[in-house]
């Protein structure tokens, strides 16, 4: 079972790092400008990061084998379409699809594993896999997208399908069935969903487009998410049912796991977007040999299933995610101030301290935000776990890009540099601040191997 879903997040992985290296080939091929190639990515992240609330509920209410199975069904039928758009709508309908059904399955394969492992160092074992799988799904794509993208960029989406089918078919054998939640007289919360849905949508749209599009424009969309956020609360406590329990936010440490999350996974993402850009456009470097420079981040993917559990058990999770929070921020300062000429031997501390930082704190922030809840939350609390990441991913990468884009006066390397050096401020400013949160639970001394989180 583990192994399966193990599939599923490496495929999720892989599919999003192989796109990234994809798209300047795809733009040349379509004849997209850069507005549409923008929403080719954006349409993901706006279907991933709206429904993964929605999508961690719905595991929990109707079933998470069943939305497992038929979110990975719909994910392996638009990946294939978008495969063979021959236009830039068609191509971003697909990556909207596509997202969306991410955000269905993604909740629904970890809630599968935190209710069929016994909490404790079992099901913190398997966690730990899952992650560093992700992990490593993320980092091979990086380098697997950009051979497959020198023979057709259109390899980058056939090849997402072959591995879904693959995985449905032993999800099929090997994921066991499990009783159809009863709903008898319950109803669906569908203001609830509708609010929330749409006010996060609006929201990763908004923060998604800050960069690219008008003040008012962003003021308004950001505007109108918070108005629908605004009502989705009283929405919530009025009904009999809520889509979203507002108690589970009391629990303390699942605030503090998903706010390091959106912190860590902007900073990450903000900084491998400006190393490729420097990589690429100052350095002349190919997509190959970019992608290969930052495969040694995956070392996550090794350390996350064999160190971390060990470290974990000494020290708890609150102390592990502290120090890799400390050390993704120790990262970027190592890379801070890159130079026009530096060799790859000095880049390589920064790379492989993030590598490290990033086994610390991934996987122990998925156990501590899913921990002490409830079976039948389980999907809700993965749901907000990854809507934090996801969100987190979208904020990141609009505030480099707009701080790069505010510091860059010029086209000449010394200015591109000085982009680079503005932007990096924005992914050590985010590591240190979840740094800071995180350290609010180190109180107290670790008891069975887990510290106060």
């Amino acid at each position: 079972m583990l192994f399966v879903l193990c599939g599923a997040i490496f495929l999720e992985g892989i599919d999003v790092a192989m796109l990234n290296v994809a798209l300047p080939s795809i733009r040349a091929d379509l004849g997209m400008s850069t507005g549409e190639l923008q929403w080719v990515m954006s349409a993901y992240v706006v279907g991933y990061g709206g429904f993964m609330l929605l999508g961690g509920r719905a595991a929990d209410l109707f079933g998470r084998r069943r939305m497992f199975l038929f979110w990975l069904t719909v994910f392996l039928l638009f990946s294939g379409l978008g495969g063979f758009a021959d236009d830039g709508p068609t191509l971003i309908v697909a990556r909207f699809v596509t997202g969306v059904a991410a955000a269905f399955m993604t909740p629904a394969g970890l809630s599968i594993i935190t209710t069929s492992f016994e909490e404790g160092p079992q099901r913190d074992k398997a966690l730990l896999v899952y992650s560093g799988t992700a992990a490593g799904g993320f980092s091979v794509g990086l380098v697997v997208g950009g051979l497959l993208t020198s023979a057709d960029w259109r390899w980058v989406f056939y090849a997402p399908v072959v591995l879904s089918f693959l995985v449905l078919v032993a999800a099929l054998a090997l994921l066991p069935a499990s009783e159809r939640p009863d709903r008898t007289g319950q109803r669906v919360d569908l203001l609830g969903a509708s609010t929330v849905t749409g006010g996060i949508v609006l929201l990763v749209l908004g923060v998604e487009r800050a960069a690219h599009a008008g003040v008012g424009q962003t003021l308004a969309t950001l505007g109108a998410g918070l108005v629908l956020l605004v009502v989705f609360v009283p929405a919530e406590r009025r009904a009999a049912e809520p889509l979203v329990r507002l108690g589970i936010f009391r629990s303390g440490p699942l605030v503090r796991a998903n706010l390091s999350a959106l912190l860590f996974s902007g900073g990450f993402f903000g900084f491998q977007f400006i190393a490729v850009l420097y990589l690429r456009e100052l350095r002349g470097w190919s997509t190959v040999e970019t992608s290969l420079a930052l495969l040694v981040i995956g070392i996550d993917a090794a350390l996350s299933p064999t160190l971390t559990p060990r470290l974990v058990s000494r020290f708890g999770n609150a102390r592990v995610i502290f120090g890799g929070l400390v050390l993704a921020a120790v990262a970027y300062a190592l890379f801070l101030r890159v130079g026009a000429d530096w060799s790859y031997a000095a880049m390589f501390p920064a790379f492989i301290t993030l590598g490290l930082a990033f086994s610390l704190a991934y996987g122990p922030l998925t156990i501590v935000a899913t921990e002490g809840v409830e079976e039948e939350e389980q999907g809700l609390a993965g749901g907000l776990l990854y809507t934090s990441f996801q969100f987190g991913a979208a904020l990141g990468l609009s505030a480099v890009t707009a701080v790069n884009v505010a510091a860059t006066d010029g086209g000449s390397p010394r200015a591109l540099l000085d982009g680079y050096h503005a932007a990096l401020l924005v992914p050590l400013a985010a590591a240190a601040l979840a740094a800071l949160i995180s350290a609010f639970g180190l109180r107290g001394r670790p008891r069975d191997g887990k510290a106060a989180a």
